[in-house]
């Protein structure tokens, strides 16, 4: 609510320069009259100004609460202030609400004002904050500008306009405020992600700051903390202050009018005798002494008869000195019947805080929104799918799905990754930058590790020892991964170790990430994890083994179990055989098996009975000679791409319908082809479909071949 009303430039909020201030000019606003308005009437003390050549007030007696409607701040020796500013009609109403009802608290008066109110406008995020500020006196209140993205109709590319550092994934930055307020537009790169660079800006830039709320203000010559019921109480009781002063003043100054009135009446009652006694004096202090003597009238009655002009003493002024003795009369009674009642002097205030109201009240600007959260590094970093591969040998990587085109069976594949001679791609999976990826050892134990943790390299890079990020112990290795949006109740963990045993476990009790890792589940030796589900607790599970050996249960036959179990059996194995997967039944979703010499085929989920656990399964895959031990199974649909890595760190990417729908006892068609004494190490489902791929189907990505 500016006091001043400038002409000229006063420079801008760009860092223009002002004119020269023989250019300018201002004026005090109407709004800066009423923090004046009775000063002349004694309202308000006043003592000599620094050099004793004039007097100023000690405050102002002003009408509206300025220390609160304009916020201040300063600092002096030892102590400083920071006063956010408020808005002039929800203040006036608090204020009108503690006269009416002076017992209202903090959290009552919050009802009319809900929050400072900023002249830029924006948000203020968190009420919890603002209501400890105004229970303290001190507070720290977490400040947004407002910020909208809009999207180009023709160009497609968004901008985030700012309506109040360079980051990665901006165009162009451009400024086009005019005289109608602030705008900042800033054009973003066709693959930034809006939402994202937005949070950035938050956490970079002024976009997003903290304003200390320090409400320290003199009172009655004293420093004080003051939260928000203190300072509205010591406003109203400054008004009373000036109402009691002003209706003094007034009172005292009617009186000293009646007095003349008075003295004006008598004379008009000896009107003949009066001008006669005038005539005939010799000079004016004669003609008042005369006056004074015969009709006992004061000096300054006197005085006022001798001034009285002539005019005066016709018969309609006559009436008028009479009219206005009697309206004085009354004034009198009603300026002392308020200075005797407490009740009339809030009924003033009231009055007078409603007329501000009404005059300069305007619409709140500043927005305040429930509290958020610190950013993390998750708001800073754009979510997308992410292959995550991991060798033999324990070596990690990322790379986005997209780097990975999509090619008919019996393709030759694409290099995904570098390996050594001995070493190979061993697990591959998908998963969001936000995920976490819990890693399951040898030796039991889980770790976790966020996918935007992992080191992003190419297609062809080797990645970083997994050694690097995470706290293994000697001989431990790494058995299975999973990825976990975010820990909530009602999930479970399902485990399956190679020799069979399966065991559920709530995950809430994996929700506390330790960097020694925590027990997950308690191995035999020998034995070792070879998958984990995310559950909700209902589904139904299936067992696949190196052999061709499957078996179908339902989860609710294995019991829940703490972290440091064995688990029961799920399965009974042949000599020699071992459990190579373990997965979830799907509606409409068929068995996907793939051997070691790039054999595979899709199976019906109907020619998979439902059985009790712990039995020997039946058959899923012939494995001969010819196709080799199986090494992978999934449930897949028609619309799922499906990732095959072979031990010579070749990748291909496959249509899940591209693959034949046959019997359970069958051996498969060709899936890959393999070089010499190559075989397939890793099988992955993508989340991505096939429609978002088919423009890129013969387009060889970005990097080498």
């Amino acid at each position: 609510y500016p006091l001043i009303d400038g002409q000229g430039n006063f420079g801008s909020i760009d860092g223009d320069p002002p004119a020269a201030y023989r250019y300018t000019e201002c004026r005090l606003t109407e709004l800066a009259e009423e923090l004046l308005a009775d000063i002349d009437k004694e309202t308000v003390g006043f003592v000599p100004n620094f050099d004793d050549s004039t007097e100023e007030p000690l405050v102002l007696p002003s009408k509206i609460p300025n220390l609160l409607v304009n916020g201040s701040a300063g600092i002096a020796v030892g102590m400083a202030t920071n006063i956010p500013p408020h808005n002039l009609g929800e203040v006036c109403d608090a204020l009108v609400a503690l006269i009416e009802n002076p017992e209202l608290t903090v959290d009552e008066l919050m009802r009319f004002i809900p929050g400072p109110d900023f002249p830029t406008g924006g948000f203020i995020c968190g009420r919890n904050a603002i209501r400890e500020a105004y229970r303290e006196g001190r507070g720290v209140l977490t400040m947004r500008a407002r910020a909208a993205v809009e999207t180009h109709e023709k160009s497609g590319r968004s901008s985030i306009i700012v309506n109040e550092r360079k980051l990665d994934g901006i165009a162009d930055l451009r400024d086009e405020s005019d005289r109608d307020g602030m705008r900042i537009v800033i054009d973003l790169k066709r693959d930034a992600v809006a939402e994202v660079l937005l949070n950035q800006l938050y956490k970079h830039t002024p976009l997003q700051d903290s304003f200390g709320v320090n409400v320290l203000a003199i009172v009655e010559g004293r420093p004080r903390v003051l939260n928000l019921q203190d300072a509205l109480r010591v406003f109203i009781q400054h008004r009373r202050e000036v109402v009691t002063r002003r209706t003094a003043y007034d009172l005292r100054k009617a009186q000293e009018r009646l007095h003349i009135l008075a003295g004006l009446k008598i004379a008009i009652e000896h009107l003949d005798r009066a001008i006669a006694l005038i005539r005939s004096a010799a000079d004016p202090a004669t003609a008042r002494d005369g006056l004074m003597a015969t009709f006992g009238l004061s000096q300054v009655q006197a005085q006022a008869i001798l001034e009285m002009r002539l005019q005066r003493l016709t018969s309609l002024e006559r009436d008028k000195v009479l009219e206005e003795y009697a309206e004085t009369e009354r004034a009198i009674q009603r300026l002392r019947e308020i200075l005797a009642d407490e009740r009339e002097i809030s009924r003033i205030i009231v009055e007078e805080l409603r007329a501000v109201r009404a005059k300069y009240a305007d619409a709140r600007r500043t927005e305040i929104t429930d509290e958020v959260g610190a950013i993390s590094v998750e708001d800073l970093i754009v979510e997308e799918d992410m292959v995550v591969t991991i060798s033999h040998e324990g070596y990690i990587k990322r790379n986005a799905v997209a780097l990975y085109r999509a090619q008919r069976r019996g393709g030759r594949g694409k290099i995904g990754t570098t390996t050594r001679d001995e070493d190979f791609v061993e697990h591959l999976f998908v998963a969001s930058t936000h995920s976490y990826i819990l890693i399951f050892t040898t030796r039991g134990r889980v770790f976790w590790l966020k996918v935007h943790e992992v080191p992003q390299a190419g297609r062809a890079a080797r990645g970083r020892s997994i050694t690097n990020l995470l706290n293994l112990g000697p001989e431990e290795k790494l058995s299975a991964f999973l990825a976990v949006r975010e820990f909530r109740d009602g999930c479970y963990l399902l485990f399956a170790t190679r020799r069979g045993l399966v065991k559920k476990t709530d995950l809430m009790q994996y929700a506390s990430p330790r960097p020694s890792g925590l027990i997950a589940i308690a191995l035999e030796e020998a034995d070792e994890v070879i998958g984990v589900r995310l559950t909700d607790g209902a589904s139904e599970a299936i067992l696949s083994t190196r052999d061709g050996q499957a078996i179908r249960f339902k989860e609710s036959d294995v019991r829940g179990m703490g972290r440091g179990t064995y688990g029961v059996w799920g399965m009974r194995l042949d000599e020699g055989d071992e459990v190579v997967g373990l997965d979830l039944a799907q509606a409409g979703a068929t068995l996907l098996a793939v051997s070691a010499n790039g054999y595979g085929k899709r199976t019906e989920m109907e020619e998979y009975r439902l059985t009790r656990r712990g039995g020997k399964g039946i058959i899923t895959m012939r494995t001969t000679e010819k196709t080799g031990r199986v090494v992978g199974v999934r449930m897949v649909t028609d619309e799922d791409q499906i990732m095959l890595v072979t031990s010579g760190g070749k990748v291909i990417r496959l249509r899940a319908n591209d693959i034949r729908v046959i019997g359970r006892n069958t051996q498969g068609v060709r899936l890959i082809g393999l070089e010499e004494g190559e075989q397939v190490a890793s099988v992955a489902r993508l989340a991505e479909r096939e429609d978002e791929v088919e423009s890129r189907e013969d387009v060889p990505p970005a990097g080498t071949e």
